[in-house]
């Protein structure tokens, strides 16, 4: 059932709908500085996919869906869903490491063009995590549905439950548990979270954002990447961003929306996303050298830009018909 639908029905009923969400949960200053990176004020060649990290097959999909004449929304979903499915990703989807109680919980988030948006935080047994957000924001009066309402919503959408947790997956969380020790290692495997942000040929932004968060995590940890506004944000007036990393400190910082608000006060993408990095950082007892946050972004003319508090972060772009991955520039300089 649509969400006019659904409302209209709910009213006729007698039904009060409450439609509302509440995102909450949501050593000395380190010197900042101030390395420019000069944007084109050039208008950028239109699609256009980005996405974090190294993801080559996830925008080749988010491109090959624009060539079928698909929208944005279609892309980031299409191209997300290519990872999801990769067993050997052991970051997002099937295949995922477990929290500590071995059990894999996935976090995703999607929005649109119009800043319609929908999301699924904790949920289990379903591989396409970024299909049941879309479903949530198409088909329900929420935003967000969490745990066991939105696996049991996932089914009856039409989602075959499934085992994530594969075998070397289960290995390597059995090794865990020997010492038991939660360690986030910077860039491990040198990607987890993707997100990833479309432009269609009109300039109608989409973005799309899935992981299963951080490995042996506590039971019931979420971290930003289901939260909008702190993982994914989309303004079709101005542009977009999304986050990656260790969400705590994107969550602190609402550092999505902020990365959108910084260009809307008319920093490019580059510069927007390195003022969100450098929000981070200079917080009273900051502990930011030993954790990994990078952002990317899009505005409407196709600029982009990407920033990190540490080296190896990259973004992913298909763009003109080709495929490149290029690396950030980051915070933290090699000391001479």
């Amino acid at each position: 059932m649509k969400r006019r639908n659904f409302i209209k029905n709910a009213s006729l009923s007698g039904v009060g709908l409450a439609i509302g969400t509440s995102l909450t949960n949501c050593a000395e200053k380190a010197p900042i500085k101030n390395e420019k990176i000069i944007a084109s004020s050039e208008k950028a060649s239109l699609p256009l996919v980005i996405a974090t990290w190294n993801f080559p097959n996830a925008t080749t999909k988010a491109w090959e869906t624009f060539q079928e004449g698909k929208s944005a929304l279609d892309a980031v979903e299409q191209g997300c869903k290519v990872e999801e499915a990769d067993l050997n990703n052991t970051t997002v989807g099937n295949g995922a490491s477990p929290d500590r109680d071995g059990n894999v919980t996935l976090d995703s988030c999607i929005m649109n063009s119009k800043g319609d948006c929908g999301s699924v935080v904790y949920l289990q047994n379903i591989t396409h995590a970024i299909s049941v957000a879309r479903k949530v924001m198409e088909d329900t009066p929420h935003v967000m549905l969490a745990g066991k309402g939105a696996e049991q919503f996932a089914y009856e959408s039409g989602f075959k439950k499934e085992d994530l947790l594969t075998e070397s997956s289960k290995k390597a969380w059995e090794e865990w548990k020997v010492k038991s020790e939660y360690k986030p290692i910077i860039n491990i495997e040198n990607h987890d979270t993707i997100g990833m942000l479309a432009v269609d040929k009109n300039g109608d932004i989409c973005g799309a954002c899935t992981t299963s968060g951080l490995a042996y995590k506590m039971a019931g940890r979420v971290g930003d990447s289901p939260i909008i506004g702190a993982g994914l944000f989309v303004d079709n007036e101005i542009g977009a961003a999304v986050a990656t990393g260790l969400g705590e400190e994107v969550m602190k910082t609402v550092g999505s929306f902020l990365v959108v608000e910084l260009m809307r006060q008319g920093k490019s993408p580059q510069e927007a996303c390195e003022e969100a990095i450098k929000r981070i950082v200079s917080k009273p007892n900051s502990n930011y050298k030993n954790f990994q946050v990078g952002y990317i972004a899009v505005n409407k003319k196709g600029e982009t830009g990407s920033y990190s508090i540490h080296k190896n972060f990259s973004m992913s772009k298909f763009q003109d018909g080709k495929n490149t991955n290029t690396q950030s520039d980051y915070f933290i300089k090699e000391e001479k």
